[in-house]
């Protein structure tokens, strides 16, 4: 039995930075929205809370053993306690139920890993994301934003594609830290590789030990289940 979300929305308008590609969305605001699980916390990217969005405009929920997240504006979640040091994988199931029901073209989910400073202005930590369309990103704040494998998304076989809008679609995504790399694994393949001098530097991470937890753009919608850190 399948069970079916409805979200209740708001249109907000985002006024677009000077040198942003003008086809970005309106963001939503989440009625009813704000952290309802207890010990997590979160924060939106500066650029939406400068256009006046709020983290209360997106909405963290538990749903029996998943956890289901409604943007609003790009948001990460995380609980404080759960962090990870050394070599270590970090890993979740998303399922967007709906591909893009809030909206007309894919955005992104994923993980996060090396958090540090997090809910201030300088915050810092890695993520992987994937898109319902086969694409994924590998970006990060340091604390302004950076990418690893390019601006745009980046196709690849492993990232699974829905069968159209509206239809469901189920990414497994993974970020470890082994040795002197850092990897992404979607699905269980490896989409991205790094090394972790590239990563820990000036205007990226701190360190790649620290907090962990989801990622998720604005205008998404998605459960997320297992997420996990296992330590090698």
């Amino acid at each position: 039995m399948h069970r079916v979300y409805r979200s209740s929305l708001v249109v907000v308008t985002l006024t677009l930075v000077p040198g942003l590609a003008a086809a970005q969305d309106s963001v939503r605001a989440v009625a009813g929205g704000g952290i309802a699980v207890p010990g997590w916390q979160g924060k939106i990217d500066a650029r939406e809370a400068g256009a006046g969005q709020t983290l209360n405009n997106a909405k963290l929920v538990k749903e029996g053993d998943a956890l289901h997240v409604v943007t609003g504006p790009a948001v990460a979640y995380w609980n404080p306690a759960n962090t990870a040091a050394g070599d270590y994988t970090v890993k979740a199931t998303f399922t967007e139920l709906k591909y893009m029901a809030l909206n007309d073209h894919p955005h992104p989910y994923g993980v996060f890993i090396a958090g540090n400073a997090l809910g201030t202005d300088q915050q810092s930590y890695l993520y992987c994301a994937a898109y319902g369309n086969g694409n994924f990103i590998v970006r990060g704040f340091g604390p302004e934003p950076f990418q690893m494998n390019g601006r745009r998304p980046q196709a690849h076989e492993a990232v699974h594609k829905a069968a159209g809008a509206g239809e469901p679609v189920t990414q497994e995504i993974a970020l470890s830290v082994t040795g002197d790399k850092v990897e992404c694994a979607i699905n269980g393949t490896v989409v991205g590789s790094y090394p972790k001098a590239d990563l820990v530097a000036a205007g990226k991470l701190t360190s790649t030990d620290g907090v962990y937890g989801i990622r998720f753009a604005h205008n998404t919608e998605a459960t997320v289940t297992g997420l996990t850190v296992t330590r090698q």
